[in-house]
């Protein structure tokens, strides 16, 4: 049984909604941390936990970020964490897989399905086994409780529901 952890200095955690339906914003969770148990070196009996802080949000404006932490959106005072733990993880041939996992956010529960690439696994400067992953999907905000919503005077919408998500991990294999 093989744990590997999160190397947050070569990972991150990024989501990319619309705007205006005619731009994204992207933004980011500086500060985050997880785990994966696998015994077989393809990961494809991996379990995943993995948790975020919803105050390490950056969407580049501290005003945005602001908003996004407030009770209109991630209301990171009651809901200090966003949390996934996998419960499926299914190959596509070679180094692609579909994990599905429940995530939570702001205290509500669903499961999601993400893409899964292995980038590859090998040796990084200081002698350790890394793994590098690309893992892809989307979700709808309100799915969670993120309803927040406003219309523009032309009829526009500021914040489209969907949400993608695009995630690089490096995770160190433990001794």
């Amino acid at each position: 049984m093989a744990t590997w952890t999160i190397d947050p200095m070569h990972s991150e955690i990024g989501f990319k909604v619309r705007h205006l339906v005619i731009s994204n914003v992207s933004g980011k969770f500086n500060s985050f941390e997880g785990t994966v148990i696998a015994d077989k070196e393809d990961f494809s009996d991996a379990q995943v936990t993995f948790s975020a802080d919803i105050d390490s949000i950056s969407t580049g404006p501290a005003q945005r970020d602001e908003h996004l932490k407030s009770a209109d959106f991630f209301d990171a005072a009651n809901h200090p964490k966003l949390t996934f733990e996998s419960t499926a993880i299914t190959s596509k041939g070679g180094d692609e897989f579909e994990m599905t996992g429940d995530l939570t956010i702001r205290g509500v529960k669903k499961s999601v399905t993400l893409n899964v690439e292995l980038g590859g696994i090998g040796p990084n400067a200081y002698g350790q086994t890394v793994a590098g992953f690309e893992l892809n999907g989307k979700i709808n905000r309100k799915d969670f409780g993120l309803n927040w919503s406003a219309v523009t005077e032309a009829g526009g919408i500021v914040v489209a529901d969907e949400v993608k998500l695009h995630i690089n991990a490096e995770l160190v294999k433990q001794a």
